[in-house]
């Protein structure tokens, strides 16, 4: 099995950073032009709120609400096009249909705005990836994505006022799903080639060196010929 490579690129950076910025130039024209930009937002089983579904996590309601989702969704962007890059822009797609509909069909009847549903995508996603594919260095990713954003966990439950739990919980789940599906892609353990189970079986002079009991010996044994041709000691 060959070892899991994790290579930097520009992409790495350009694309979260892309996305992110985005965000706030959306935002600026929100505040510039007077745009209403929560009409972006996934209004539940209504099909006028269906647009919301990829729209929403462009539409935040204040500069507070921007700021809690850019710097997470920044670094959990970098994470995934470095650590999962086979599966990054498939993961983001799916995530934020799944974090749409799931808000659309479940929501309370208002306007769901803002990227956290996106957020909680990647931190679902980031963690248990980290535990299926049962790799050191995305196990270690799995546990930083706790530390860090650990409380995160809590408002997937209805525990403040005018917060989308919906959203929350939507997002969390469908990372949770996602990690399953493309759990066959994820990065494996190394297995080197001295850990294969014949690999000490044939032509290996060190061998000769020692007994059957492992003592070294002095003098080395001579190869000889059988009739098929393969040495033996």
């Amino acid at each position: 099995m060959p070892a899991p490579t994790f290579r930097f690129s520009t992409g790495t950076v350009a694309y979260p950073l892309f996305l992110v910025l985005s965000l706030w130039v959306i935002y600026w024209l929100d505040v510039r032009f007077g745009i209403d930009t929560s009409l972006l937002g996934v209004y539940p089983r209504k099909l006028s709120g269906l647009p919301g579904i990829f729209l929403s996590p462009w539409a935040h309601a204040t500069l507070s609400h921007l700021y809690q989702n850019s710097l997470p969704l920044l670094i959990m962007l970098i994470a995934l096009f470095y650590f999962y890059r086979s599966v990054s822009f498939r993961v983001l797609f799916y995530g934020l249909l799944l974090s749409g509909l799931f808000t659309w069909v479940f929501g309370r009847a208002s306007y769901h705005i803002g990227a956290s549903g996106m957020v909680y995508v990647l931190f679902g996603f980031l963690f248990f990836s980290g535990i299926f594919a049962k790799y050191y260095r995305l196990m270690a990713l799995s546990l930083a994505v706790v530390f860090f954003y650990g409380s995160m966990i809590w408002y997937v439950f209805p525990i403040r006022e005018g917060v989308s739990w919906e959203g929350h919980l939507g997002g969390f789940l469908g990372g949770l799903l996602l990690s399953i599906v493309y759990r066959k892609q994820l990065k494996v353990p190394v297995k080197y080639h001295w850990e294969e189970e014949f690999f000490n079986e044939g032509d290996d002079d060190f061998l000769r060196h020692f007994d059957a009991e492992g003592n070294f010996l002095e003098q080395i044994p001579e190869i000889e010929k059988e009739e098929d041709g393969k040495d033996i000691y």
